[in-house]
């Protein structure tokens, strides 16, 4: 009798095995007959009738132990935990053998996932622990499996990289595994980028949906509760991923989120880690609404899948981090033709322009008054006022030089709406830093700012490795010097003849001015500021 139920056991086995050789990715537990030892060296580290063998889609055999049949010492440990998309998290013990003491050297599935529940209340030793498992003498056979493929990723490797955008390619996915039957309803995916004030993207997708909702959550945002409890925090913090079926284990992980989703009707919840090539780690969610949840099967593609995902999605994180870093440092204009290829040294435009230098008053005597930290603040204020009026005026910041700001107004529609581009955003920047800022440092701030336009090139100038694109010509040196004059006598904004006439703002002459290291002399005007220019 005992014969024919191991032979039914066997046969039984050997179909699950056999059924495995598909492209599904598999799990198959099965009960060993016989008596199965755990050795270290000569040492018994377990022994049992019922030991059970876990069999899975690209890993080698692990034997499971009853907790009763461990002979060495178990020690529970709550610092150590790994998760599995199918058995569950996975809680780890101290092996102690004598004086030797092996930490977090066993695991077992406290709260098993159906796909791990032939395996609850066992322990299994991690690789190396046990030197030797016999078997009654046989070895524990490996499970032939064949590669994860089919219509998903045939579509990741010859269609995929065509998507535009990461919203493109997460709709396209989940579409993808719908039609491929795979009962998600919602996906998400959360990149972090390389911005000063956006943390990240966050693209949501929901079957049924045309479109794809994308949030950009700010630093702020990391600090809060609702972050903090979520899943994204989790997995961002390595802590492993997350595999939460809200009809079991409810208190496993316990994120306010599986309320809601609840609420919506989905059964399986995961989020995985997406890690990108510089250590980054991303977060990839995953809502089924089938009564029965994931299957292994297609859970088991995705994670296979997640590499590849990764790649994808890391190609759109490159590209919109180095467009960001490009705008941050060296403004949207200048950026733009940055990434469109002009980055060898001399490669530039002659174009004409009005040139703005903006230099902050008492910078020096600030700094001593204030101290290090708020003068820093005060700065910032002044940069910031500047280069949002800039920007408004179709202008652009080329650079900060110390307290100062160099700024280039491109004549792309005409000279006299460059100049005028260029006065307006002066007599906006003076009247803006003269009002005290009562949230920041209080301060009324001021600043002389020089304008002048002519022929500058605008391109890359610098050594073989370290270029900088910037404005050369005589334009930005007699701005800077018209500047420094104002700064002397009083006058906040100074502008050259040409830029004061087709400015149309009330302007006071100042003759025509000798300026350190320009040539011959220029014309030069006070612009009358507070006043709206002349129609």
């Amino acid at each position: 009798m005992l014969d024919t139920i191991r032979l039914h056991t066997y046969l039984f086995a050997m179909t699950v095995r056999v059924q495995q050789t598909s492209n599904d990715y598999g799990i198959v537990v099965e009960q060993l007959s016989g008596e199965v030892t755990a050795r270290r060296g000569e040492q018994v580290i377990a022994r049992s009738t019922r030991a059970r063998v876990m069999y899975e889609t690209r890993l080698p055999p692990v034997v499971y132990f009853p907790a009763e049949d461990v002979v060495a010492g178990l020690e529970p440990t709550t610092e150590h935990k790994t998760f599995c998309p199918f058995k569950g998290t996975a809680s780890y013990c101290h092996v102690s053998l004598g004086e030797e003491v092996f930490e977090n050297g066993a695991w077992h599935y406290p709260n098993a996932l159906p796909e791990g529940q032939a395996v609850d209340g066992c322990y299994a030793f991690m690789p190396g622990i046990a030197t030797s498992i016999d078997h009654q003498g046989a070895p524990i056979d490996e499970m032939t499996t064949g590669n994860i493929s089919g219509p998903i990723v045939d579509w990741l490797l010859r269609e995929a990289w065509l998507e535009k955008t990461p919203q493109d390619l997460l709709a396209a996915l989940g579409n993808k595994l719908v039609e491929d039957g795979v009962a998600v309803s919602r996906m998400s995916i959360l990149i972090w980028s390389l911005h000063p004030m956006i943390a990240g993207q966050n693209c949501i997708w929901v079957r049924g949906e045309e479109e794809v909702t994308s949030r950009f959550p700010s630093y702020e945002i990391l600090e809060s509760p609702v972050f903090k409890d979520s899943p994204f925090q989790h997995v961002a913090d390595g802590l492993g991923g997350v595999r939460q079926r809200l009809d079991t284990n409810p208190d496993e992980f316990n994120f306010p989120i599986m309320e809601d989703l609840k609420e919506q009707g989905v059964t399986d919840y995961v989020a995985m880690p997406l890690p990108f090539s510089d250590g980054r780690i991303n977060v990839l969610t995953l809502a089924c609404d089938h009564p029965n949840g994931f299957t292994t099967a297609n859970l088991g593609l995705i994670f296979e899948c997640s590499a590849l995902l990764s790649r994808l999605f890391e190609v759109f994180a490159l590209t919109s981090n180095a467009t960001t870093l490009l705008e941050t440092y060296l403004g949207k204009r200048t950026g733009a033709r940055v990434l469109g290829g002009e980055i060898r040294r001399g490669d530039g435009d002659e174009i004409d322009a009005a040139i703005l230098f903006c230099d902050l008053r008492h910078s020096t005597r600030l700094e001593a008054e204030l101290g290090r930290d708020q003068y820093v603040a005060v700065l910032n204020r002044f940069f910031e006022t500047a280069t949002d009026i800039v920007n408004a005026h179709d202008g652009e910041v080329l650079k900060f030089i110390g307290d100062a700001v160099l700024a280039i107004f491109p004549a792309t529609s005409g000279h006299a709406q460059a100049c005028r581009h260029a006065v307006e955003s002066a007599d906006k920047i003076v009247s803006a830093l003269a009002e005290p800022d009562e949230e920041a440092d209080t301060l009324a701030l001021s600043c002389a700012i020089g304008i002048a336009y002519g022929d500058v090139t605008y391109g890359n100038v610098g050594s073989k490795e370290r270029l900088d694109f910037t404005v050369i010509g005589s334009a930005a040196n007699i701005a800077a010097r018209l500047g420094d004059h104002g700064k002397i006598n009083g006058q906040a904004i100074v502008a050259s003849g040409e830029v004061a006439r087709a400015s149309g703002f009330s302007t006071e002459s100042l003759g025509k001015l000798n300026l350190h290291n320009v040539a011959e002399p220029v014309e030069a005007l006070a612009i009358l500021g507070n006043q709206s220019p002349e129609s």
